[in-house]
């Protein structure tokens, strides 16, 4: 059936109301950045660089299976970036490039992707080619560091929703991340070539589970069930047809049928602006619906740019059949924000946080004493760490100030030491294009690094001098590594393969933070934990595939936690031996409490937290050396002590270590930083002991917040199931079709515009022909040791017929019977 035989006029509200809303002299303006345009260096074999106002840094975010890697592989395919379409199912895409991913069909690890768009066939009058940086995130949950390493550093996001299910589980969660730190988003819902999509349904999932007014952009153009192609509601005009190239030219001659609804979701998608835009109101007073292209388009980049996502901007396809790619890729461009657009960075520095341009136009302030002053040139974030077969350590780089260029003298502020790359590249996946600088605003890879990580900072300095005092301790959001979860055992082979394991453990764990591993010397055994097992099953697969690592694998086991249950008596600890034939002397005090959880956010904003314990240091004012210096060494002897307890050599959750630095009795004179280190690890290890000897020591469990969708005929054994047998907690039950905004929720469904699928009127038979099933949504709390192999007895409860996400929820405490069987 054609579209145009089911819809049905409805009347449009009045937009005069809306004049009354706001006077017309009120504008809104833009906030003033400070920050200048300038070219940055392109991949070779271009024509000219790239003003920063045209770059685009966006991520790929969505649900696993939505069609993230798909979508990026037709987004190459269309800029001229590859010369043929590339298939997960086949195994020959770009991103997904490593073995496991072309296996399992899945995206496990980010990839950092540079091409340009338009084509230069494609450019209009006065158009200008842009440079896209794209990063294909997973969307896996035990990959959910990934997600939350590279969100930040993207200026927009493209979040891509299967068009059969929805909005699911995990893209609510990558949704808040990006909501956290206030992305631009515009939304694609794809695979509507699908039997049993619905853009309408989708549209509505967005309002409704997204908390955003979503702004219908594009409107399917079905025929027979099945979308031929996409109609821009802004310029009424098709912008993409099924089989063919989507040449503006020969899209230009095509009429779609449904030119009434077109009209009435443009005066939708107008009023909804004017509601968020005084500027676009002003316009609308003078001109009506009259309104140009342009001017809409420039409305939509305006209310977006917040990142607030109050107005959700949806666009229509099915990247399969590269159908509502291009247009996408027009629309990255149009609405999502250069680097200069975003609020300015803002940098820890030491406790503080504060501007970044501030703390650079500190560093270079004549009125400091020249001994002093720090000069800062340049500030990068590292990312992503990769470890390439043929060309090393691969280090993703953001530029947020100054240059970046090969063999620069570089200050790593997270290890307190300089480094300096080789070489610097723009990568697409396997295809590596040097370039001679990074500059601001850009993203890039850079070679040679021996120890950066992710989450580092690398800064760059006037001079090549080690800095001065607080400009050495700079950082770009430090990173957040959520406590592991689950662990592997291994050993070596032999006696001499312990050296071979340890070095890919530390790559692996460099690429990786969330991947930890330890040593039982006793045991002569190594554990890996992580967070999930998904997570350790794809670790064990690069270090066996990767590295050639041959050793012995145990079984994925839940990983405990310890705690201390009551506050230990003031602990002190000295240390005086000599470390690398230099002698010193240090010491400091301890007390070990429990954490409220409650607590953990605010003492996190002010002091360090590490794997769900938090290390405060408080170190008398009278120190003769800068409190920086001895600070962070004080907090890496805690956290080591803190990653193996005393009763079951496991980690310590839920800890409050604050340790306290003396001037008159622990500064013993000029001492290395080693020193420090193991005073304090001293301290806490002697703290836990006696905590252990008193019985104070519990243990904790990692417990899951669960998602199941499943059919309704299976909810009721499920739901037993994860009671009765797992002893968990059931927390909701959602019907999956149902069109009631949720509890909590901003947006009404009757506010929402949503134009009718061509099957509107024939639900009935549709779902009989189809076999639609009323699918129900199930959330519990469950302890992982529950579920580590649950997925498999659930399909047998449900024939197959369900999806089930989790992640870790918290921890509580295990206790009676369970408590002694451990």
């Amino acid at each position: 059936m054609c579209l145009s035989t089911s819809f049905v006029r409805a009347p449009l509200r009045n937009p005069a109301v809306l004049a009354r809303r706001w006077p017309c002299s009120v504008r809104r303006t833009q906030p003033n950045l400070g920050l200048g345009v300038r070219s940055i260096a392109t991949p070779a074999g271009q024509k000219h660089g790239t003003r920063i106002d045209y770059i685009r840094n966006i991520g790929i975010i969505a649900h696993v299976d939505a069609g993230k890697t798909t979508t990026t592989e037709a987004m190459l395919y269309n800029s001229g970036a590859t010369r043929h379409l590339g298939n997960v199912d086949h195994g020959d895409t770009v991103t997904d490039f490593l073995p496991m991913e072309m296996q399992r069909g899945i995206t496990i690890q980010s990839a950092a992707i540079t091409f340009r768009w338009p084509t230069q066939e494609r450019l209009k009058q006065h158009e200008v080619e842009h440079s896209i940086n794209l990063i294909d995130t997973p969307g896996h949950q035990d990959f959910r560091f990934e997600v939350e390493r590279c969100i930040p550093v993207l200026d927009g996001a493209v979040c891509i929703i299967d068009g059969v299910e929805g909005v699911e589980a995990h893209t609510e969660r990558v949704w808040s991340s990006a909501q956290e730190f206030k992305v631009p988003r515009i939304v694609l819902v794809n695979k509507l070539d699908r039997d049993g999509a619905s853009f309408k349904k989708s549209v509505l999932d967005i309002g409704m589970k997204l908390n955003g007014m979503p702004l219908v952009c594009q409107i399917p153009w079905w025929e027979n069930d099945t979308v031929k192609g996409v109609v821009d509601v802004i310029t009424r005009a098709v912008v993409s047809w099924a089989g063919s190239k989507d040449d503006p030219h020969e899209l230009a001659k095509m009429a779609p049928p449904f030119k009434d609804e077109i009209e009435r979701a443009r005066e939708r998608l107008i009023e909804q602006l004017c509601e968020h835009d005084d500027e676009l109101l002003e316009l609308w007073t003078e001109k009506g619906k009259d309104l140009s292209g342009d001017e809409i388009r420039k409305s939509i980049r305006r209310v977006i740019r917040d990142g607030e996502a109050s107005l959700i901007p949806v666009f229509a396809g099915a990247s399969l059949k590269n159908i509502g790619v291009s247009p996408l890729l027009d629309s990255v461009n149009h609405y999502l924000p250069s680097p200069q657009d975003r609020p300015e960075l803002q940098v820890r520095v030491g406790s503080d946080t504060t501007s970044l341009s501030r703390i650079v136009g500190e560093s270079k302030d004549p009125k400091t004493p020249a001994k002093s002053r720090s000069p800062i040139e340049a500030v990068a974030s590292v990312f992503k760490v990769v470890n390439d077969p043929k060309r090393g350590m691969l280090v993703f780089v953001r530029v947020y100030h100054g240059e970046i260029r090969k063999n620069a003298h570089m200050w790593n502020s997270n290890l307190q030491d300089f480094e300096r790359p080789l070489n610097i590249s723009q990568i697409s996946a396997k295809n590596h294009i040097e370039v001679p600088h990074l500059a601001a605003g850009q993203i890039g890879a850079l070679t040679g690094l021996k120890k950066a990580r992710t989450g580092d900072t690398l800064l760059v300095y006037a001079g090549n001098k080690a800095p001065q005092g607080k400009f050495g301790s700079i950082k770009v959001r430090p990173p957040e590594i959520p406590p592991a979860v689950a662990f592997i055992v291994l050993e070596p082979h032999s006696p001499t393969g312990a050296k071979a394991i340890e070095a890919a453990l530390e790559s692996l764990s460099r690429e990786d933070p969330s991947l930890r591993w330890s040593l039982n010397e006793k045991a002569e055994q190594y554990t890996l934990s992580g967070m999930g097992s998904l997570h350790l099953e794809v670790a064990r697969d690069r270090l066996d595939n990767h590295y050639k690592l041959e050793a012995h694998w145990g079984t994925i086991e839940v990983e405990y936690k310890e705690c201390v249950t009551a506050p230990t008596n003031l602990t002190r600890a000295t240390f005086d031996k000599t470390i690398a034939g230099k002698a010193g002397k240090a010491s400091c005090s301890v007390v070990v409490e429990p954490l409220d959880p409650n607590d953990l956010e605010t003492l996190a904003r002010s002091h360090v937290e590490r794997d769900g314990n938090i290390i405060k240091v408080e170190i008398s004012p009278d120190l003769p050396i800068d409190h920086e210096e001895v600070r962070p060494h004080l907090v890496n002897g805690a956290i080591s002590a803190l990653a193996r307890g005393p009763r079951r050599t496991a980690p310590l959750n839920k800890c409050l270590v604050t340790i306290h630095f003396d001037a008159a009795t622990d500064y013993f004179g000029p001492t290395p930083h080693g020193h420090f280190v193991n005073a304090a690890n001293h301290a806490v290890r002697t703290a836990l002991k006696e905590a252990h000897k008193h019985g104070l020591i519990g243990i904790l469990e990692p417990v899951m917040r669960v998602t199941i969708a499943c059919p309704e005929t299976a909810a009721g054994a499920v739901q037993h199931d994860l009671h009765s047998a797992r002893g968990g907690h059931v927390l909701e039950v959602r019907d999956l079709q149902d069109n009631s905004a949720r509890e909590g929720g901003q947006i009404d469904v009757a506010d929402i515009y949503a134009p009718p699928d061509p099957y509107e009127f024939q639900t009935t038979l549709r779902e009989s022909r189809k076999g639609s099933l009323r699918m129900l949504e199930i959330v519990a709390q469950v302890p992982l040791s529950e579920m580590l192999d649950y997925d498999s007895h659930l399909r047998s409860m449900t024939a197959g017929r369900h999806s089930m996400t989790m992640h870790l929820d918290t921890f509580e405490g295990v206790t009676g019977p369970r408590e002694k069987s451990l």
